[in-house]
């Protein structure tokens, strides 16, 4: 690559930037400063381009006005006077729907939609890292609930055994019916795996919040041996599996997520990934 495009790249690249601005938290730009930056010399030729951005925007499913916000901008006119006109309010997916209709024979046009799409991709990723991310949280503090409430009952004439019975009997309960055997075939979870590693996060909090209300009301209630335990741990479940209903989820309808396993060391990748870049930048 020549020295001049390099240069022109880079240009794009700070204008691109210097550019964007936030509503409410959301990464929008000025139709308006596209204009100029895609050498558009008349607003007219490029709200066509806008427009032909939304109709694409419409067929694609997606809510137009999401993400094409009609704005008003004042612009300088002579002897520091001042006219407001129509602009347009766009959202990253905007931009890159317009830089796709736009004229590819203009480098700046070329330019944006690679920029966009990659931006849009490096979002889609920040998305999904911290969706990931929640998920392994959710599923430590799970084991962290867990663990916790089998210190309670052991000290309350509970062994490992009634504690396991605990746990299916809490778990039936959740899951409408479904005992801990059978999710685990519904889900295709391998034997010697816990069910909750294959949970959606969702799933994982219902169960952590059920198990911290036992372990809370064990000890307020003052609750010794297996039966009246297994009956609390359940009516927890049961309230638990009520709220979901009525907000239209039933735990056990819902489809299995990644191994939990495998995320955590995703993540931990992406740790030792970032660790070396640091490292190699130091240097």
């Amino acid at each position: 690559m020549d020295v001049s495009k390099r240069e022109l790249i880079r240009e794009l690249f700070e204008k691109f930037e210097q550019a964007c601005y936030e509503i409410e938290g959301i990464e929008c730009w000025s139709a308006r400063e596209l204009q100029e930056i895609f050498d558009y010399a008349e607003w007219r030729n490029f709200v066509k381009v806008v427009e032909k951005a939304m109709e694409a925007c419409k067929h694609s499913g997606v809510a137009v006005l999401d993400h094409f916000v009609e704005t008003n901008k004042m612009i300088e006119l002579a002897k520091g006077a001042q006219r407001e006109v129509g602009d347009f309010a766009l959202t990253r997916y905007a931009c890159y729907l317009v830089a796709q209709n736009g004229d590819a024979a203009k480098p700046e046009i070329a330019f944006a939609q690679t920029y966009f799409a990659v931006q849009t991709r490096k979002q889609e990723i920040i998305e999904q890292r911290l969706l990931d991310v929640a998920r392994v949280a959710a599923r430590e503090k799970l084991s962290r609930a867990e663990k916790k409430l089998s210190g309670i009952i052991f000290e309350r004439g509970v062994d490992e055994r009634s504690f396991a019975i605990i746990r299916s009997k809490g778990d039936e309960a959740l899951f409408g019916g479904y005992s801990t055997i059978v999710m685990k075939r519904k889900l295709s979870v391998p034997d010697n795996r816990p069910v909750a590693d294959f949970l959606p996060t969702l799933t994982i909090l219902a169960k952590g919040f059920a198990t911290e209300l036992t372990s809370h009301n064990v000890v307020e209630k003052d609750l010794r041996g297996e039966r009246p335990i297994t009956k609390e741990h359940v009516d927890n479940n049961k309230a638990v599996r009520k709220m979901l209903e009525e907000r239209g989820v039933r735990p056990e309808e819902l489809p299995p997520a990644e191994d939990v396993a495998k995320v955590k060391r995703r993540l931990a990748g992406d740790g030792r990934k970032v660790l070396k870049g640091t490292r190699k930048k130091k240097k």
